[in-house]
């Protein structure tokens, strides 16, 4: 029986925590959970549940779909875009406000290439750029 990774899912919450820039007193505050059963998450000591794990998401303002993975409880790769919601929101290096940035970014793309939230998953307006493109002209249709 494969079991919850839990170390890493504390190191990573513990990170996502700094990078908020929130003590473990404040985060435990904002999520609802107490200061000690945060401390033993964070130490690999408790394995959280999914609600606890969706209260923790809200409050660090990352995707409770990010913990989940991070939990073993979803499957990184059966996910559609989480991958890169993942490496975005969990880089260290850039801000809260340029995470969010990126991910509308991403989305609009997605959207506007036909695989976006509530799509059906066909292309819109016919063949890909890509595809007009190899003809020489990117504005035929």
């Amino acid at each position: 029986m494969a079991s919850l990774n839990v170390g890493n899912l504390g190191e990573f919450l513990r990170e996502q925590r700094r990078t908020a820039q929130l003590s473990l007193r404040q985060l435990a505050d904002a999520a609802g959970v107490s200061n000690p059963y945060l401390s033993q998450i964070e130490r690999g000591l408790r394995k959280p549940s999914a609600d606890i794990l969706q209260q923790l998401a809200k409050a660090l303002r990352i995707s409770a779909e990010t913990l989940y993975v991070q939990a073993g409880i979803l499957d990184e790769r059966k996910v559609d875009g989480v991958e890169v919601h993942t490496a975005v929101l969990t880089d260290p290096a850039l801000t809260e406000k340029q995470k969010q940035v990126l991910l509308q970014i991403y989305e609009s793309f997605r959207k506007e290439n036909g695989h976006g939230s509530g799509s059906d998953g066909t292309p819109a307006g016919g063949p890909a750029p890509d595809a007009r493109e190899a003809d020489g002209d990117p504005h035929a249709t």
